[in-house]
């Protein structure tokens, strides 16, 4: 089968699996794993920023962030598609017992005055706006990137208005191949980020949440009260160093396999509307042709596994494990469909 699904697919390499298995362990909940310490501590330095988190997934460090840089009652602005609204199981309210504004953007991405024309009086009538989270790239976006320019803007204001600033990271690494923009610009523009190790990079687990000194040690605190806290941590920190070592720079294969598909599927007689891909995700509309449920069955049949978002809509994702020859075979499915 070949497996569109998500980037969250991949298995770890034979190498991969080494780098894992060598690890030196400890117990990071007594803070004395030093391969978690090495992987935190490595990317924090790639982004220029204080401290990082090892986390058991996106959502967890997400969630956390969300948690330190708010209180409950307060409100959080961002895109109306994006993850920490949508698909973390309405962690938002029930973590941290904050609300939400919701921004109509470009395919999830939002601007300056925008989130301007969001921000609550101070009123006791309203609920107190804290953080301003943006994601990057935007999933339901089709993997669109931000301009740099933009988030700088989104930034100043941010600071202008004591706002928290936090990046849903989880395909950032994807959204600076594409646009060529460093780690560092990205680590003075946030006051957190969240960056996922078992997307596009390859790891079977993890991700990391990055920020100040004093933010990382509130986050260890409730990473602790969510139940995050692991032991030996080391061997699946491992994998998250051998893919921020071996990965990053592959990460433009999936681009070029997603658009090369994407040229296919401009003529494809089912597809009434199709998404600018700029990175791994491809997001169609499916005509009258094909109900979303058949269309997904007669590709499982075909040996090609994809997923609905949406009335009508169907998302593909490209990653390590997708080769060449899976794309050439995916274009001679979607040609007979």
């Amino acid at each position: 089968m070949i497996d569109l699904r998500s980037d969250t697919v991949t298995r770890p390499t034979p190498e991969m699996l080494e780098a894992m298995v060598s690890a030196k362990v400890g117990d990071d909940v007594f803070g004395d794993d030093p391969t978690v310490k090495k992987l935190e501590s490595k990317i924090a330095q790639m982004f220029g920023m204080d401290a990082a988190l090892f986390t058991p997934s996106g959502t967890m460090a997400n969630q956390i962030g969300i948690n330190v840089h708010v209180q409950h009652g307060d409100e959080v602005i961002c895109d109306e598609t994006s993850h920490i609204y949508n698909f973390e199981g309405g962690g938002i309210a029930f973590n941290s017992g904050a609300s939400v504004r919701l921004i109509k953007g470009d395919r999830g991405r939002i601007t300056a005055e925008q989130v301007l024309a969001c921000i609550n009086p101070d009123n006791e009538h309203y609920a107190r706006t804290k953080l301003v989270s943006i994601e990057n790239t935007a999933n339901k976006g089709g993997g669109s990137c931000y301009d740099i320019k933009e988030i700088e803007k989104i930034s100043q204001l941010c600071q202008e208005q004591q706002l928290g600033f936090h990046l849903d990271g989880a395909r950032l690494f994807n959204a600076l191949t594409e646009t060529g923009d460093s780690p560092e610009e990205y680590g003075v523009l946030f006051d957190s980020i969240s960056i996922c190790l078992s997307k596009g990079l390859g790891a079977p687990v993890g991700s990391v949440l990055m920020g100040n000194t004093a933010f990382i040690h509130k986050a260890r605190r409730v990473r602790k009260k969510f139940g995050g806290g692991m032991r030996q941590a080391g061997y699946l920190a491992a994998a998250g160093i051998f893919a921020l070592d071996h990965n990053i720079s592959r990460l433009r294969d999936d681009h070029d396999r997603a658009k090369e598909i994407g040229k296919v599927m401009k003529n494809c007689s089912f597809v009434e509307e199709l998404m600018p891909i700029e990175t791994n995700i491809i997001i169609f509309k499916l005509n009258e042709k094909y109900t979303d449920k058949q269309f997904l069955q007669l590709l499982e049949e075909k040996g090609v596994a994809a997923v609905g978002f949406g009335p009508q809509t169907i998302r593909f994702v490209t990653h390590l494990d997708f080769n060449g020859e899976m794309m050439v075979e995916t274009i001679k499915v979607l040609k007979t469909m």
